[in-house]
């Protein structure tokens, strides 16, 4: 036992220590808050117009409109990237836009975001990793911040400042497309894997060199929305139909705790709730998010999302601002950011947006600049650019493919299955396939099928596992297939939001023919499904010998081999309920599932 003047000095010490970091933090608050305050002091009406103001890089007529409207962001959308799609390349796309952004007056830095969603997914080469949806099924926070963390250092080494995520949606209705954006249906794990994923993207000190800004997304409800309301009579940008007390309880908890971990940026939902568009909604916006829960950081549209919002250009303008949005994300389309800029600054010379509001909105952009060091360190070290794509990465990557998988069926335990001794049909359009692996938001908006990046399909996995490569045999469409065993590939293809809702979740014809054609050969079937949600497969399980769900996961194939030969034991859970009929959507507690959330094999 310690003698009690130990365990005092003891105490005293942490004490100590604890007062000490937390002067010490308050101290560096108010040396920003001085500058910030200082230099807002300073600012003329283009010059903070120009900081609530996003352009995607492609929509700039010259470089020299950074400085000609003292732009204060950039961003590259999906598939927005230098002529030639390499990292060093993009590394000096952004320094040559800061470079121009530094001859201002008061030579503000840019902060630059991209959707780096499932890691750094729009640069070729980069790890790619699985989507949301299978890091919830993996359950594992530390994975997931790990995954965040290693994604963080490939953005930073492009140079990137700013990731759009996480996406800390709670998806109720699994016909929308961006189902696989969320981690899963229940609040909770998704309030636990969002925390992780802001640590790894942020880090414990926002001004750390390896480290990104993260954005939590999109406030409020986008999961949420009643089927028929969206886009084309579907999910997607749809009203929310709840009472408050259900949108706290379900969609809000996140948020919390998003802020209480220091998430710099939230971003808001092209949803409505209850009729009331979110970009326009003040009391979700200011009195909910930013007075009631203590929101330090800014608020980011979404892409062109203040256009829906009922009225005239002018009027969308002056009612997200007037509403809490602090930056506009100006699409460049229908309405380019100049006729953005002309008309936000009559609505401000008219007095229809106060400048007590600008100067917030300004006052938030810049406190984040300067937490995040733009200011000292605005350009991008290209020292890390051996980090993107990196074995370690993708070791990490392998990981979470492993953790994600979900056993649903294992008849007669014919998994694993034996790496000699027997002949292996691969079958499938998804079987040798990286990009319908990795699915939407990769290197496109949308994705696309083929080989668009570096990774290691499931066959090629497949074919390095195996004691005689010889042994397993390769065929698309199941033509001459012959064997003991087969692996069927099949699933959806790749899309991202308001291409991917559909109103009928059934697996596609020429898969279900596939399946079944090797099958009335008398060959036992293990089906893979890729996907980026569960899908209809009541009528057809029984059939099979074994099922997986992989969802979407990513440039690393390797492990998937890794579980379906044994050299990983299956621990993925299923984050969402898996229905029995589309009569069982949205998700209810009450229905009798195919199989429930949290469920899943092991060997």
């Amino acid at each position: 036992m310690q003698p009690k003047h130990i365990k005092t000095a003891t105490v005293a010490l942490l004490i100590f220590i604890f007062v000490g970091c937390a002067t010490s933090e308050q101290n560096e608050q108010a040396t920003n808050e001085v500058f910030v305050n200082e230099l807002l002091f300073q600012m003329t009406v283009d010059e903070k117009i120009g900081q609530m103001t996003q352009v995607d890089r492609q929509f700039l007529t010259d470089i020299t409109d950074i400085s000609k409207y003292n732009l204060g962001s950039l961003l590259s959308g999906g598939g927005s990237t230098p002529e030639v799609n390499k990292p060093e390349l993009w590394a000096d796309m952004y320094d040559s836009y800061q470079k121009e952004a530094l001859k201002t007056r008061l030579g503000i830095p840019l902060v630059y975001g991209i959707d780096a969603v499932h890691g750094h997914n729009n640069v070729i080469g980069a790890t790619i990793f699985p989507h949301n949806i299978g890091l919830g099924a993996t359950g594992d926070a530390k994975l997931v911040e790990a995954v965040s963390q290693a994604t963080a250092l490939e953005v930073a080494a492009t140079g990137i400042d700013w990731t759009f995520a996480p996406c800390i949606t709670v998806p109720r209705d699994i016909r929308w497309g961006r189902t696989y954006e969320g981690f899963s249906e229940d609040p909770a794990l998704v309030t636990k894997l969002g925390e992780a994923a802001i640590l790894g993207y942020q880090s414990y000190n926002l001004n750390n060199p390896n480290s990104i800004l993260a954005c939590a997304k999109h406030f409020i409800g986008d999961g949420g929305t009643v089927f028929g309301t969206g886009l084309d009579g579907m999910v997607d940008r749809g009203d929310v139909q709840l009472t408050e007390k259900e949108l706290r309880e379900i969609h809000l908890t996140a948020y919390k705790t998003a802020i209480e971990t220091g998430v710099a940026t939230i971003m808001a939902s092209y949803n409505s709730f209850n009729g009331n568009k979110i970009h326009g909604n003040k009391y979700l916006l200011t009195d909910l998010l930013k007075t009631e829960l203590g929101f330090q950081g800014f608020v980011i549209s979404d892409w062109a999302a203040i256009d829906d919002i009922p009225g005239d250009y002018k009027s969308d303008i002056i009612i997200s601002i007037n509403a809490g949005i602090d930056m506009v994300m100006v699409s460049g389309g229908n309405e380019p950011f100049p006729k953005f800029v002309k008309l936000f600054k009559e609505a401000v010379e008219e007095g229809s947006i106060p400048m007590s509001r600008i100067d917030d909105a300004v006052r938030r952009i810049l406190l984040v600049k300067k937490r995040y060091g733009l200011f000292e360190k605005p350009f991008s070290d290209k020292t890390l650019l051996p980090h993107v794509g990196s074995d370690k990465h993708r070791a990490i990557a392998r990981e979470a493919v492993e953790k994600s998988m979900v056993i649903l069926k294992n008849q007669n335990a014919i998994l694993p299955l034996k790496k000699e001794g027997q002949r292996i049909v691969v079958a499938g359009k998804g079987a040798d396939n990286i990009g319908m692996q990795c699915g939407g938001w990769t290197i496109s908006w949308q994705g696309e099928h083929g080989a668009i990046t570096t990774g290691t399909t499931i066959l090629e996995a497949i074919r390095s596992t195996v004691e005689d490569a010889n042994n397993v045999l390769y065929t698309e469409n199941g033509e001459n297939a012959s064997g003991d065993v087969a692996i069927v590939v099949v699933g959806e293809d790749p899309y991202a939001e308001m291409k991917g809702d559909r109103s009928n979740l059934e697996l596609g014809e020429k898969d279900l023919t596939l399946i079944n054609n090797i099958q009335s050969k008398g060959i036992p079937v293990v089906v893979l499904l890729l996907s980026g949600r569960p899908m209809l497969i009541t009528d057809h399980l029984e059939q099979w010998n074994a099922f997986v769900a992989a969802w979407l996961p990513g440039t690393e194939g390797k492990g998937v081999s890794n579980v379906l030969f044994g050299d990983y034991k299956p621990t993925g859970r299923l984050p969402f309920s898996w229905p029995r009929s589309m009569n069982q959507l949205p998700v209810s507690k009450t229905d009798d599932h195919l199989f429930n959330l949290g469920y899943g094999l092991t060997y």
